[in-house]
């Protein structure tokens, strides 16, 4: 019989915590900053969503050239490795394990046990779809999209269905690598904004489609949420 979901989702986020070092204010000079490698599919093709029993979503990327999978939950992001399995496939690390064959898998912590079946896949963005763009966020209701450039500290802003736009300089506030957790505000004064990213499972609340970062755009009074992607080159 599968264990509760409390413990399965408490131990994921605890594993965790205690592993992001303490985040201090950087500036991006005229380079865009390295942003953590925890919002890119690591050179996975695609990204699958699960919706697990008892009830909760995760999102991992296809395994990596060499091998690793990378998974995210509503607590944060981790990078497993392969592991000798009878059947299916098998990655592990620090006690998190993730084993699925076709469209079931199961996670299992120290604390827990998900049981999960794949719902939705999508193909990870590219440079050749979003050409010197390193980062992609996006959301709805009303629509909108933020780009942050590959080459240099400046983020183009798409608001209200495209009916606003405007490229902006941005300096990074916060950077902590290991929670995969940035954010960006305003290079201008007289044009404020805060871009917050994290590294959580993130799921279109219109297509499902999965993502591997949350965002939050907070501009002229207003907050848009979404999901985001990095590109690698």
């Amino acid at each position: 019989m599968p264990r509760p979901l409390v413990p399965a989702v408490l131990g994921l986020s605890l594993l965790l915590g205690g592993c992001a070092t303490a985040p201090a204010p950087i500036t991006s000079g005229d380079h865009a900053p390295l942003l953590p490698s925890v919002l890119f599919s690591g050179g996975a093709e695609a990204f699958t969503a699960w919706r697990c029993t008892p009830d909760q979503g995760l999102v991992t990327a296809d395994p990596a050239p060499e091998g690793e999978l990378r998974l995210w939950s509503t607590h944060g992001a981790w990078r497993l490795a392969p592991a000798v399995v009878a059947s299916g496939a098998r990655f592990e690390r620090d006690g998190i394990s993730f084993w699925n064959k076709g469209d079931e898998a199961v996670v299992e912590t120290p604390r827990g046990r998900l049981e999960c079946r794949a719902s939705m896949r999508r193909q990870a963005l590219t440079r050749e779809q979003r050409p010197g763009v390193m980062f992609h966020a996006r959301g709805n209701e009303p629509g909108w999209m933020a780009s942050l450039a590959h080459d240099r500290p400046e983020v183009h802003l798409s608001l209200d269905y495209g009916s606003r736009e405007q490229t902006l300089p941005y300096r990074v506030t916060t950077m902590d690598n290991e929670a995969g957790r940035v954010i960006l505000a305003s290079g201008r004064g007289d044009t404020p904004f805060e871009l917050r990213i994290e590294a959580r499972a993130c799921f279109d609340d219109m297509s499902g489609e999965p993502f591997p970062a949350r965002v939050t755009l907070s501009v002229d009074g207003e907050q848009y949420r979404g999901c985001g992607q990095g590109i690698a080159p």
